[in-house]
């Protein structure tokens, strides 16, 4: 089974499927991982603040998988932001997960109310300009924080990653990142937990149709809309499946039935607000 890739406007490809470790408790980490490699995914998320870039780094040194087969993103967190924290973090980052270099990194978040996510995007960009990171992008962007970075910067992320669901799809922020040539990557493309996906008829007709899952169906919603992501579970089976959405494809009405469910007025949104983390 062959995960595509998506080509970043750095010229960086990034698988479009990769498994998150967001909420993997620290001392489960290196299992999940190592199964997840096992398995086949080769594009590994986490983060500083989610405590287990050891246990990432640890699957990764086992698994004899040659380094130029993976992809490894982790992010800055917002108390980092100042200053030249940003380069203690990545140096931090690199020594927990063994590696000398990081695919992405991310800004977590832009904490608009301390403003100065301008200057954590400025030293993002240098760490990618010294070979810490091969490709340069944030999370939890909107279109104001967005506009602002380029602006004051001159340098366009690679990514953005978001929140993005059948019920909160952000569509003023994936236009953009369209006009922009951003990729957009999904943060909690089941919803994580808050909806039973197996309510909406959209989703479980197109499940029924293609003998699938309704997390399979989503997934490969997701995929064919030309986002990334990368499901997080600690369960073999469901690694497997959350890996096994390349021998179907949803019709075109099944991708814009899906694309209906989506609340407009924000208030499908699972996680924080971006304007509020600070």
């Amino acid at each position: 089974m062959t995960v595509p890739f998506i080509t970043l406007n750095d010229d960086v490809q990034i698988p479009q499927l990769g498994y998150g470790v967001f909420r993997v408790d620290p001392a489960d980490t290196e299992r999940a991982v190592s199964e997840a490699l096992e398995i086949g995914y080769r594009h590994i998320d986490t983060a500083a603040i989610y405590g287990n870039e050891e246990g990432v780094g640890a699957a990764i040194a086992a698994s004899g998988i040659a380094r130029d087969e993976l992809f490894i993103t982790t992010k800055l967190w917002n108390d980092m932001h100042d200053g030249d924290l940003p380069d203690e973090a990545i140096e931090r980052s690199l020594t927990k997960l063994g590696l000398d270099f990081v695919d992405l990194y991310l800004t977590h978040w832009p904490t608009p109310a301390k403003d100065n996510y301008v200057h954590a995007w400025e030293k993002i960009v240098a760490i990618r300009d010294r070979g810490l990171t091969r490709s340069a992008g944030v999370s939890n962007h909107m279109v104001a924080h967005l506009d602002r970075l380029v602006a004051e910067v001159g340098v366009t992320p690679s990514i953005d990653q978001i929140e993005l669901h059948p019920r909160h799809q952000q569509r003023d922020v994936t236009a953009w990142c369209a006009e922009h040539g951003v990729a957009v990557e999904a943060w909690g493309p089941l919803g994580q937990a808050k909806y039973d996906l197996g309510e909406f008829e959209p989703i479980t007709a197109a499940a029924a149709a293609h003998g699938r899952s309704v997390a399979q169906v989503v997934l490969r919603w997701h995929l064919q809309e030309g986002r990334i992501v990368f499901p997080k579970s600690v369960r073999t089976e469901r690694l497997r499946e959350n890996f096994d959405l390349f021998g179907f494809e949803l019709t075109a009405a099944e991708v814009a039935a899906i694309s209906d469910l989506n609340v407009a007025d924000g208030s499908g949104r699972v996680g924080a607000d971006p304007n509020e983390v600070n």
